[in-house]
Formats: C-alpha cells, structure tokens, sequence
C-alpha cells in the first residue's frame, strides 16, 4: 500500500511537469496566457503527510519547471509559498474538519474543492507575477496577469481533475 502511494506521487510528479514544459508552456492564449497546470500536484498532495517531505517537494516541482522553462526560481519560490500556505488556506476553507484524521478532499463538496484550488492559483500566481514583474507601478499588469492566466488554469485543472478523479459510484 505505501509503496504504491509513493509511485503514485512520483507518476503525478513527472507527469505534470512533463505536461507543463512539452505542452502548456508552449501555448500563448491571446498572446500571453500559459496556463500552469502543475499545481494540481500541490492540490493532490495527501494532507497528512510529512510537512517538510512535502514542501521540499514543491520547491522540487518548481525548480524542474524553472529548470526546463528558463524563469530563473519563480516557479520555485511560487510553489514554496502556496505548500507553506496550504494548511492555513484549508482552514479557511473546510474550517477544522480538514484536521481530523479521516479527512478526504473527496468527501468534500464540490464547491469546497473549486474554492480550495483557486484560492492555490491565486495565490500562486500572485507570487509568481509579482516576481516576474517586481516593480508597484505595474500592479495593474501583475493583476491582469494573476486574473486571466488564473482563470485559464482553474479551467485547465478542473477539466484535469475531472479526468483523472475516481468516481463515486
């Protein structure tokens, strides 16, 4: 059982940074919509696991996608932020049920899983965006940027997520 839980993350690992580089960063959506769909590996990730097994993951995550995409740490230091962040934006979210031990993000309602991911790509994005630019004059671009390529990633992902989710029957 645990070592297929491992090969598990690892299959999800190497195919959503193979699907980011060799797919989604090379569409350009109106010019200059990337979507990054490699979050979802911070959104699957299983909540009862060893914390600093999963942050350093993340930063591994990012820094393949950087590695690959060129983006000198962005993507690295984006996923760092939203894998500390997590516990605290699912207390938001799901309040303190997501602490019980028999906690399933399946078991949650629909609307909670569409909240809990896009509250993970805004913040990323925020980051991200806000890095790459790195100026306060442009804060409306760092917006527009968050907005737009946010919006195309939580459709990408909830078609990703639909896809590839066991059902319920």
């Amino acid at each position: 059982m645990i070592s297929n839980y491992y090969f598990l993350n690892v299959i999800r690992f190497t195919l959503l940074v193979l699907v980011q580089v060799l797919v989604f960063n090379r569409l350009n959506f109106f010019g200059f919509i990337n979507p990054m769909v490699y979050i979802l590996f911070i959104y699957w990730y299983p909540i009862k696991e060893n914390r600093s097994a999963f942050i350093a993951l993340s930063f591994l995550l990012g820094l393949s996608i950087d590695f690959f995409s060129d983006t000198m740490a962005l993507n690295a230091a984006s996923t760092v932020t939203i894998a500390y962040l997590r516990p605290t934006i699912m207390r938001f979210v799901f309040g303190v049920n997501f602490e019980f031990q028999s906690f399933k993000l399946s078991n949650t309602t629909k609307a909670q899983q569409i909240t809990f991911l896009a509250l993970l790509i805004i913040v990323h994005h925020l980051v991200f965006f806000t890095l790459e630019v790195f100026s306060l004059e442009n804060f409306l671009l760092v917006l527009k940027k968050t907005v737009s390529i946010g919006l195309a990633t939580l459709v990408l992902c909830l078609l990703f997520g639909s896809l590839f989710s066991a059902s319920k029957e």
